[in-house]
């Protein structure tokens, strides 16, 4: 059956919406569905947002925060089209802001408008990551330690300058990049960092600055009670050379004087045919500290042939005769020359 007249107010020749006209359509019809009380959480800390489920870090001011919780809870009707929303915040009573949304849009080809009243409250909560901070947590530790040696005041120095910056730059893109303490043992420094991102990138950073190997080393602290799932920490080691620039090392029987140390290679010239040499750091348990750099001493050339060039041996003043080789012939007699003994041998290093 087909009705011609609406069976609400019984008008005829008007446009009809099913059995019913425009006019009585429109009576009961919303644009727009919005809460009343709409509630918006807020970290006291850090002033990020929970929106959707998840936490916003972005800082904005109180009345954007609003408008925006005022725009994800409009529910807009399908049937509306062209259509305009406004809104305002009427005014702010401590945590509550009263607010006025206004709709202006077309249902079959009509032009209607309504408004709206609804709250927003904004209710100081702590974000997870806060909640981290303000405990203590930390996810991993970085053990800065030297090979085989005590590691220098400077050398410290330099490492707390390494991962304040790197806490500083981490810091824009993670929540967690920070140290809550700082472990000063006898053996080296350890940094307890929030999280295991940050402190990956922390010992990437000091292994730049000072060469050495990284380890990973993954504790077991409890288990996850809702899920089942272990729990971890991660200790990570930089473990800096026994050795620095200037000292004496030897590497598949060949002696070289270190001249740089960067974060894969240690560099250097061997001291008995005087060409450079490439040892990775990967192999750095395989090399060995033989002479220091306060080692290496002095002592004056008595005597130079084509052959022959002969020093005087700074323990007891005797004469040696040494092979000349040639980057030591532009040198001359009185001059002074380095020299390292090793197995009562002596080389002379330029």
């Amino acid at each position: 059956m087909i009705f011609m007249f609406c069976i609400e107010c019984g008008s005829e020749n008007k446009q009809m919406i099913g059995e019913i006209c425009i006019d009585c359509f429109l009576k009961n019809f919303k644009m727009i569905e919005i809460p009343k009380n709409i509630d918006v959480e807020i970290c006291s800390h850090c002033n990020s947002r929970l929106e959707e489920g998840k936490w916003s870090g972005s800082y904005l001011p109180e009345d954007e925060i609003i408008y925006r919780a005022l725009e994800r809870n409009i529910k807009i009707n399908d049937l509306v089209e062209n259509e305009e929303i406004n809104l305002e915040i009427d005014q702010i009573k401590g945590t509550t802001a009263e607010c006025f949304v206004e709709v202006v849009g077309e249902v079959y080809g009509v032009s209607i408008e309504e408004t709206h009243d609804t709250q927003v409250r904004i209710l100081k909560t702590v974000c997870p990551p806060c909640s981290k901070i303000q405990s203590g947590y930390y996810e991993t530790v970085v053990q800065f330690r030297a090979d085989n040696r005590e590691i220098k005041a400077e050398e410290y120095k330099k490492a707390d300058e390494i991962v304040a910056r790197t806490l500083d730059k981490q810091s824009k893109v993670d929540k967690l990049a920070y140290c809550p303490q700082i472990a000063k043992l006898k053996e080296g420094y350890d940094y307890y960092i929030g999280s295991f991102k940050t402190g990956r990138k922390i010992a990437e950073n000091l292994k730049d600055e000072f060469g050495g190997v990284i380890k990973e080393s993954p504790r077991l602290i409890s288990e996850d009670k809702s899920t089942g799932k272990g729990l971890y920490r991660i200790w990570i080691s930089v473990r800096i050379p026994e050795f620095e620039n200037e000292d004496i090392i030897e590497f598949e029987d060949k002696v070289i004087k270190v001249t740089d140390i960067d974060k894969n290679r240690v560099v250097g010239i061997d001291i008995k045919t005087n060409k450079k040499q490439n040892i990775p750091l990967k192999n750095m348990d395989n090399i060995k500290l033989i002479k220091k750099a306060n080692d290496i001493e002095t002592t004056t050339i008595i005597s130079i042939s084509p052959k022959i060039i002969q020093i005087l041996d700074p323990s007891d003043y005797s004469a040696v005769d040494l092979e000349m080789q040639e980057e030591f012939s532009d040198y001359n007699i009185g001059d002074e020359i380095k020299l390292i003994k090793i197995e009562n041998y002596i080389y002379l290093i330029k």
